[in-house]
């Protein structure tokens, strides 16, 4: 796909790898419109895009509002799902709280949403790109709720690539990246992606420009369809 000239839609475009997945598809060109629901994350994608992006205060869990974006911008050819939905539950499973667990898959829900109504709004050859995680394949104790979420992402994207067709629907699955999504404190992200990264074979952690390079490769390439791609510096290795 050429995506100059072409229409996207970020989900979760206002932080991370949203941000610079939207900064990226702006400068090959593309009609950026940008959605988030969290007031200070807009304001950061502001700074950073400018008036070059469309920005839309929107919620992937609230229907009525996506249903309403996706009228408004259609039909667009580009739906990038990087929005979490929500927190994310941490810590060992016998001792987790089970609403904290079922809350965590408040992204796949999210992600359903958004590809229920918005693939009916893309032309025929639109693409859509879904951002999972390494925990996805390969769970360290405590991230019970990431693994199960993750997988849940990269099975449904597998299951309804056929059902979609001649649209596509792939993954992009980041290893650990060093966004504001880990802790806004920097200092504190810095310990953590330390720890996180050092058995890697690429011992430090990635930049949300490199994971939303991998994207912007899933939207370009008309011959890749429901599968993953994992840009994690070596973590899924033993």
């Amino acid at each position: 796909m050429e995506i100059r000239g072409r229409r996207a839609i970020v989900l979760g475009g206002s932080a991370g790898i949203g941000l610079a997945t939207a900064r990226q598809l702006l400068e090959g060109g593309a009609e950026v419109v940008v959605a988030s629901r969290r007031a200070a994350s807009r304001e950061r994608a502001a700074q950073a895009l400018g008036a070059r992006a469309t920005r839309r205060d929107v919620d992937v869990l609230d229907r009525t509002a996506l249903e309403a974006l996706f009228e408004e911008f259609a039909p667009f050819d580009i739906l990038v799902c990087s929005a979490t939905g929500g927190g994310r539950a941490m810590g060992p499973f016998l001792e987790m709280d089970l609403d904290g667990f079922q809350g965590s898959f408040r992204k796949l829900w999210g992600y359903t949403n958004a590809v229920r109504l918005g693939a009916p709004k893309m032309g025929p050859d639109g693409t859509i790109v879904l951002v999972s995680g390494y925990p996805a394949r390969k769970a360290l104790p405590g991230s019970s709720a990431l693994c199960a979420v993750g997988s849940a992402v990269e099975g449904f994207a597998r299951a309804i690539a056929p059902e979609i067709a001649p649209r596509r629907i792939n993954v992009m699955s980041p290893g650990a990246i060093a966004t504001e999504l880990i802790t806004e404190d920097e200092a504190a992200r810095d310990r953590i992606l330390v720890e996180a990264t050092r058995s890697n074979p690429i011992p430090r952690a990635g930049t949300a420009d490199e994971a939303a390079s991998a994207v912007l490769f899933l939207i370009r390439n008309d011959f890749v369809t429901g599968t993953t791609v994992d840009v994690d510096g070596g973590a899924l290795l033993p």
